[in-house]
Parts: structure tokens; C-alpha cells; sequence
């Protein structure tokens, strides 16, 4: 007789298991099935933390070279790349290790191997010992995921040919990294191994890099970038990639229609990812995907088959780690009776470079398509305290706000810490906050979010300090 479970959760990832832990606080007996051996999926084990992790850690050593312009006296600075490896990989391991524990904790049933569907109760896991079993479930979450997007007729080895998975493990430092893609995760990378010593090109389709994002940001953004010396190569369409003996080739065309080749020692592919949904055998069930390879799901969450739920990269919706545990957290509650809700219009988007970037609401390109009248505030760093007082003062928020209400309609920054002072504006757009409402909040001095404020006044043109 299999062991019956109130809840199975199928991927451990931040969707899983942030699912599976709120569902056994709720009272549910759960199970959560992960094939990698370790929790947290792609974003704790091989995405945003080992990458903020290198950001972190080549941005340190880029500073270092220019401690004596301020004063700092600390001789020649080397870099040691495989200690920086291992400095990334035991931040891995102690957050990996901590899931686990949270897991036996809240008392999760945490099952290591791959699951697939026998019918719509039962779950076939091939254990990651080589062993067979069933377990059943009342309610079967599927969440496993994506992973990275190869361009048609190329296929990653992780050595020449790099996903992100590769960028991350890299063993020297490239003399010349060649990057497809002007995305997150490209320049995110793009700017690890260009502080570290690189010479980094990136090759992108489209006029602009960050696509989706505030044009005037995405431009802004650029100009700092070239300026960190990496280059950029736009309105470029990769034909071909060619692996050679002593690096890679890769033939493009411009919008002259001219043909240019890169030569670099690899090549990392950054053109998007896809759903995981190998072996569940949806099929067997009459659970579709669309064209995108995402599972279609109702505004519960609910698959065709009633029982069977999806949360995560394989449904739709940005791939943001916070925003499928935000899918987690709803979906067991909604299965738990509760009234789980994911406010999709807020979910925030940041670019872990230096600057960062960081957003949340509605572009300006967004509100223009949707005929929507608004006003615009702006404030510049270069008239922040703070960010003069330690040389960041590069970038500025960008306040978008109903022409009538005054309702804050999105908000954009580029700037120092620009990740961690989005958070203010979520929690004002949650409720509604109006420009008005941000400008006559006290903001400490000196501080990063006064700049904050300062857009809120300018919406209205009475900014104090620019």
C-alpha cells in the first residue's frame, strides 16, 4: 500500500518548497519530490545566488584596484579565481542545507528522486539510490521549473558552448567572452567576468538591451555599461556558431545586412529559458501546455485535472524566484481553504549589476500603449548625499503617477542599492499610495531613498535638491 499525503509537491525550487512549508504549516501532510539532490532548484544551486554571490565578489575586486585613489594603501591585488569559486559554493551549500533543515522543521516529507504521474492521485519516483516506489496524493503541485533556452541547432557543453549553469563554473578567466543576449542574466554575467579581466562583447537581436524594460532606464543603462568596457553589438542576428580547436566563431549579420564574425574562447548562450516538464507524463493526463511549453492553469491555480495545480516558471508569468514563491504560498492556502492571492501588477524586477536596476509597475512605453495620462518625476544620484559621499552617484529614480489621482503607476530606478530600495515602492503601490503620499514621507539623511522622495516632489516640479 503506498503512503498517502493531503499534498505532494513535485520540484523543490523556490515555488516547491516554499509550497510544501507553507502547506505542512497549514496542516497538511506533504511530500516534496527533487530530482537534483539538493533544494532551492535552479536559482539557490546554479542561478541568482551563486551568481549575486560572484557579482558580490568580482565587484570587491574590481573596487580593490582603485583603493589607493582613495586612500587605501594594500599593494598589488591578484585575483584567485578557484577560492572565489569556492567562496561562491559554500554560500551555496549553507543556504541548500538550510532549506533541508526547514524542511524537518515543519515536518516535510522530502523525497529524493524524479517523479512522474501514474494516474492523477498516484506519483511513480524513481529514487536517486536507484530504488522504485508509489505515493498518492489528495492535492499534486507540480512546480519543476525551467531551464536555459539553446538557440535552434546548437547545443550547450558547458565548456565552449555555456548556459548560465556554465558562466557560473568557469575555471580561468576568458581573454574574450562572446555573450547572445543583452538580458538580465547576460549582462549580469557579462559584468562578473569583465571585472575579473574579460574582454566581453554582447550580441543582441534587438535595438536596445533589457527588452521590457523602461526604455529611458534601458538606455541610461547602456551608456554606464560601455563605459564599464564591455561592448555591445545591437541590431545583430546570430547565424551561426562554430566551435573551434582554441575558442568559438560566431557568424552574425547586422542591419546593414553586412556579415561580421566574433571570435572569443566561448560563447555563453543568455536568450531565455524554458518550463521543465520532462517525465511527468501530462500528456497521460490531458494536461496541455501552450506554444511556450507552460502548463495552462486557472486563476487558482488549477490544471484541467481538478487536483492537480502548477506554480512557478511553468506557468506563465515573469521567471522570478520571488514571484513563484509568492505562487507557492497562495496556492496552499487556496487548497487549505484559504484566500491565497498573487498580485501579478507588483511584482518587482531587479538587475543585480553595478549599478543595479530595479522596478516595479508600469513603463512608460506600457502606459502610452494603454492610453493612460500620467506625470513623471525624476531625481539624479549625481544630487544625492549619499551617493555622492561614496562615489555611486551614477543613474536616478523615475517616478510614474496618474495624471489625475496621482496614483503611483511604476516606479524605476538605476542607482546604488537600487534592488533593496524598490521594496519602499512596493509596499506603497500595495496601498495605493499616491506621489504625494511618497513626497511627504521623512526619509532618513543621508540615505539612498531620499532620492526616493525627491522624484515623488518632482512629479509635481517641486524637487528641493535638483
Amino acid at each position: 500500500m503506498s503512503e498517502m499525503f493531503d499534498v505532494i509537491v513535485i520540484g523543490g525550487g523556490p515555488a516547491g518548497y516554499v509550497c510544501a512549508i507553507r502547506s505542512s504549516q497549514l496542516g497538511l501532510k506533504t511530500a516534496c519530490i527533487e530530482s537534483r539532490g539538493t533544494l532551492g532548484g535552479t536559482c539557490l544551486n546554479i542561478g541568482c545566488i551563486p551568481s549575486k554571490s560572484l557579482l558580490n565578489l568580482s565587484e570587491a575586486f574590481h573596487q580593490a584596484q582603485d583603493f589607493s585613489k582613495i586612500g587605501i594603501e594594500t599593494g598589488d591585488i591578484k585575483l584567485n579565481l578557484p577560492k572565489m569559486m569556492k567562496n561562491k559554493d559554500k554560500a551555496v551549500a549553507i543556504l541548500t542545507k538550510g532549506v533541508e533543515y526547514l524542511f524537518k522543521k515543519n515536518k516535510v516529507t522530502y523525497i529524493k528522486g524524479i517523479g512522474s504521474f501514474l494516474d492523477k492521485n498516484k506519483i511513480s519516483i524513481l529514487n536517486n539510490d536507484g530504488g522504485n516506489k508509489t505515493i498518492e496524493g489528495k492535492k499534486i503541485i507540480i512546480s519543476t521549473g525551467s531551464e536555459a533556452l539553446p538557440m535552434p541547432g546548437v547545443e550547450f557543453d558547458e565548456k565552449k558552448i555555456l548556459s548560465s549553469t556554465g558562466a557560473l563554473n568557469i575555471d580561468k578567466v576568458p581573454n574574450k567572452m562572446l555573450i547572445i543576449g543583452a538580458g538580465y542574466i547576460g549582462l549580469e554575467m557579462g559584468s562578473v567576468w569583465s571585472r575579473l579581466g574579460s574582454e566581453v562583447h554582447v550580441i543582441e537581436y534587438l535595438d536596445h538591451i533589457t527588452p521590457g524594460l523602461d526604455r529611458e532606464i534601458s538606455n541610461e543603462f547602456l551608456k554606464i555599461l560601455k563605459k564599464q568596457k564591455i561592448n555591445f553589438h545591437l541590431n545583430t542576428k546570430v547565424e551561426k556558431i562554430i566551435k573551434k580547436e582554441n575558442g568559438i566563431s560566431i557568424s552574425t549579420v547586422n542591419e546593414q545586412n553586412e556579415t561580421i564574425n566574433y571570435d572569443g574562447d566561448l560563447v555563453l548562450i543568455s536568450v531565455g529559458r524554458k518550463p521543465y516538464t520532462k517525465n511527468l507524463n501530462l500528456d497521460k493526463l490531458g494536461i496541455s501546455c501552450d506554444d511556450n511549453g507552460r502548463i495552462q492553469v486557472n486563476n487558482k491555480f488549477q490544471t484541467k485535472v481538478e487536483n492537480i495545480f502548477a506554480i512557478g516558471d511553468v506557468i506563465n508569468g515573469p521567471m522570478l524566484a520571488h514571484k513563484a514563491e509568492e505562487e507557492g504560498i497562495a496556492v496552499a492556502e487556496i487548497i487549505a481553504g484559504q484566500a491565497g492571492h498573487v498580485n501579478y501588477d507588483l511584482i518587482p524586477g531587479v538587475i543585480y549589476t553595478s549599478p543595479e536596476v530595479a522596478y516595479i509597475g508600469k513603463s512608460e512605453e506600457e502606459l502610452k500603449k494603454g492610453r493612460v495620462s500620467y506625470k513623471v518625476g525624476k531625481f539624479p544620484f549625481m544630487a544625492n548625499s549619499r551617493a555622492k559621499a561614496i562615489d555611486k552617484p551614477e543613474g536616478f529614480v523615475k517616478i510614474l503617477a496618474d495624471e489625475k489621482t496621482d496614483k503611483v503607476l511604476g516606479v524605476h530606478i538605476i542607482g546604488p542599492h537600487a534592488g533593496e530600495m524598490i521594496a519602499e515602492m512596493s509596499v506603497a503601490m500595495e496601498f495605493g499610495a499616491s506621489s504625494e503620499d511618497i513626497a511627504r514621507t521623512c526619509h532618513a539623511h543621508p540615505t539612498f531613498s531620499e532620492a526616493i522622495k525627491e522624484a515623488a516632489l518632482s512629479v509635481d516640479k517641486r524637487q528641493i535638491h535638483s
